[in-house]
């Protein structure tokens, strides 16, 4: 059970969906733009498998063509705190991990 809601809330799209909605209620496209380059299949299905975790909610508004946006369920919120330390993390330490790369690549290729 642990491995199967690690995999859902540590994948990157979920991560980049559910730190994109903390500014509020979007619809699909612009999730999309939003989306660091996130495709529209992959985008489906991880609004699909997040709503199905109860961590996004999803309203059609009847209208032609109808609209669809989705923002956090009250689940979801939740996760905003964790979220948000990893956003921080990976923008505090994305110089070091990109040393920390070049280094491997370079002692890769020297083998």
């Amino acid at each position: 059970m642990l491995r199967r809601g690690l995999a859902r809330i540590a994948d990157k799209w979920s991560m980049l969906v559910i730190f994109t909605l903390e500014a509020g209620p979007l619809r699909f496209n612009e999730l999309k733009r939003r989306g660091h380059g996130v495709s529209q299949r992959m985008l489906t299905l991880t609004l699909k498998n997040l709503e199905r975790d109860g961590l996004v909610l999803r309203r059609v508004t009847p209208t032609v063509p109808p609209q669809v946006d989705y923002r956090l369920s009250e689940l979801g919120v939740t996760l905003l705190v964790p979220v948000r330390e990893m956003v921080g993390w990976a923008i505090e330490n994305t110089a070091a991990t990109e040393q920390a790369q070049a280094a491997y690549d370079a002692r890769q290729g020297g083998s």
